[in-house]
Parts: C-alpha cells; structure tokens; sequence
C-alpha cells in the first residue's frame, strides 16, 4: 500500500477471501482519502455471484471474477501486486520499463542464489532482456542448470551465496488488453504457475530487474527473520526512510514506559509498560505489557489491541472491552505477559494472556512443527495464537 501511494498511484483494489475482518478493519481506518480525491483503496472480498459460488481458486482466477470492477476500459496499465512481501519499490520506474520495453506483461525479477531458487519461479531472459523461458519452483538440478545465469550477478549479503538464478518477484504490470485477454479465454487460476508460462508463449514478457532489498514473508520462518532483521543497527530493510515513508493508521497512543529494564537491539512500539524486564533481540508491540523480573529474547510480540485496567477497559477502536474480559474465567491470568517469564524463540499474537513463570523456548531453524491447543511450532519457533491463555509457570520447550 505504502509503495503505491509512494509511487504517485492511489487508485487501488485490494482481493481477500480469507480470515479478513481485521485487514478490512485496519484498510478501512488507515487510508481514508480526501472526498474530491480521485485516490480510493477499494476491497474487493470473495462473493457469491450468479456465476460463481465458490471462493478465489487463486490469483489469477481472483481478477478473473473481478475485471468487471477494475475499470480497465479506462486504465493504461493495470499493476499487480502480492500483498504477503516486504520492499521498497518505485512502481513509476517499473512502469516506466515497461512502455520503454514495449512489452504486454512486464515481470519484476531478482537475482538468487541456487538455494532459494527451488523455491521460486525462475526465469530465462535473452539479450534484449524479454522473458523466453519459465520455470515454477525448480527441483531438479538440470532444471536449475538450464535456468542459471551465464555468470553470478552478486553474492547474497546474508549467506555469501552467488546469485546465480533471477526469479520473479511476483510483481507485474500488463497492458489491461492483454490481461483481459489472458484472463476471458482461459481458466488459468495462479499468475506465477500458469498465467505467465502462458503469456510467454502469445506476448512480448520484459523482466524488470530489481536489486533492492525483497522478503517473502509468506511462512512463519521468513515473517520471524525479517521481523527481527529490523532491530539490526544497519537492517537492510529500514523504518527510518522519510523520502519513502510507511503509512498506516495513528492509533494516538502515549509513549512507552520502561523502568529499570535492560533492552538490548530491540524495537518498541508505542504504548508499551515495561517494569524490570530484559529484552533482547525482539519486537515488543503495541501496548505490550510486560511484568517484572521477564528475560524476552528474539521474540516477536504482536501487542495487544486495548488495556486491561480495572478503572479503564477501553477498546481499540473506543468502545468497551467488557466483553472480551468476560469470556475469561477467574483466575485467568491478567493481559500481558507475566511476572518472571522467559521467553524465546517465539511469535506472540494479539491479546495473548501469558502467565507468571511460564517458559516458553522456542529453537527456530530446527525444523520441528507441531500443532497443540495452546501453541504451535513452526520450524521450531513457537507461535502463541491470538487471544490465548496459557497459565503460570506452563514449560514450553523446543
């Protein structure tokens, strides 16, 4: 969203179809345009129609049953985006590209090293730079041989890998003629397996090279490193870029407290109480409570969406939260995380109650995962879910 206001395009639909009632919330509250703007985010959610009953079966089939929305009669371009990435990018220039190419279907593209190329799309590009071969998730190694680049176009700064394969971004900008017409004569249901292995074939397919930084943070394992790469004193990815800022919703909350706390290569968000705790390598959210005597390390806490006060239970979003607390029984332990928690290794959701000595260690990178009713594991990171209560001195280890 940030990108594309950035980017001076402010006409934008966002598709959802599952779990939404936040995301709808959070869009509807945070980009409000003025009312003689022509700028508008529109969300276009799965419905039943007389055509169609059931959900998206993928992106592609996604702006299939929503052409009739998007207004490309009167669109020069139609720019698509996945909503699950984390980058910086200047759509202008990526236009800009692809009326100089003269291309139909312009793809954004990376270069990559041979270990993260099975799990992308990878692309062929000849000399003029147009796309003449596709491959979804390559595994095997003559596949990935007949895919690298003549020579390494960098090395990753994390890993000191060559970036021997250049794969889309899942990132593109068609001419909407064209995409209607890749869309109406066919039932292609995914851009990246089928759409563009199809449109290589019947269009001119330019690759737009990107050499910024670019996460998919569409697993739990990706979503907790870049999280965390963010407290790095230099991340590569930076919050603190006024020429290209990060819009979201103010929620107007007061500065955080912290007393006699050591916090060490953290971030803090607004609204947080923090009493004689150590925080190390995490991301403490808004309006995190965290008592006394809480050793926090690499940790991902996602905040809580009001205040538990006895004088004051105010919601996020002004109304009260009597409700929530009244589904809990006595005893429950209080909003926040407790006195004498130690804690690691783990993504903490919204309005977690966690109770006074619990241990919870997660092992990220182990690969174990787990499903419980309290928690889950994730490649040995564990995940607290939404709203759960887990009670004094519970011992969750990796």
């Amino acid at each position: 969203m940030s990108n594309c206001l950035n980017s001076g395009y402010g006409r934008i639909f966002v598709m959802t179809q599952f779990n939404t009632a936040s995301l709808h919330r959070h869009i509807s509250r945070s980009y409000v345009f003025d009312a003689l703007s022509e700028r508008f985010v529109e969300i276009l959610a799965a419905e039943q129609t007389y055509d169609r009953a059931e959900w998206y079966q993928g992106t592609a089939d996604a702006i299939r049953r929503n052409l009739r929305h998007l207004g490309l009669n009167q669109a020069s371009h139609l720019v698509v985006l996945s909503g699950d990435h984390l980058y910086r990018m200047n759509y202008a220039a990526l236009v800009r590209h692809h009326d100089e190419s003269g291309a139909d279907l312009t793809v954004a593209a990376q270069p990559v090293s041979a270990f993260q190329a099975p799990s992308l799309g990878v692309l062929h590009v000849d000399r003029s730079g147009l796309v003449d071969a596709f491959h979804e998730k390559p595994r095997e190694a003559s596949a990935l041989q007949e895919f690298a680049l003549p020579e390494p176009a960098g090395y990753d700064p994390i890993s000191c890998e060559p970036l021997t394969h250049l794969a889309s971004m899942g990132i593109y900008v068609f001419r909407p003629a064209v995409l209607r017409q890749l869309l109406e004569a066919s039932d292609l249901e995914d851009f990246g397996k089928q759409v563009i292995p199809h449109a290589i074939s019947r269009h001119r397919v330019s690759a737009y090279p990107f050499g910024g930084y670019w996460e998919d943070i569409g697993d739990i394992a990706t979503f907790y490193r870049a999280n965390l790469d963010l407290t790095d004193p230099l991340p590569r990815f930076s919050l603190f870029d006024e020429a290209w800022p990060i819009y979201t919703r103010p929620r107007y909350l007061p500065p955080s407290k912290v007393a006699a706390s050591a916090v060490e290569r953290s971030i803090i968000s607004d609204g947080c109480l923090i009493d004689r705790a150590s925080i190390a390598h995490s991301i403490v959210g808004l309006r995190s409570v965290i008592g006394p005597g809480c050793e926090i390390a690499d940790t991902i806490l996602m905040g809580h969406d009001w205040y538990l006060e006895p004088e004051s239970l105010t919601a996020e979003g002004g109304g009260p939260a009597l409700e929530e607390a009244a589904e809990h029984p006595v005893g429950t332990p209080p909003l926040g995380i407790g006195a004498g928690v130690r804690l690691s290794g783990a993504i903490v959701d919204k309005n977690v109650h966690i109770g006074e000595g619990a241990i919870i260690r997660g092992n990220p990178g182990c690969g174990q995962n787990f499903d419980g009713d309290l928690y889950h594991v994730r490649d040995g990171i564990v995940v607290v879910p939404r709203g759960a209560i887990l009670p004094p001195g519970i011992e969750i280890v990796v």
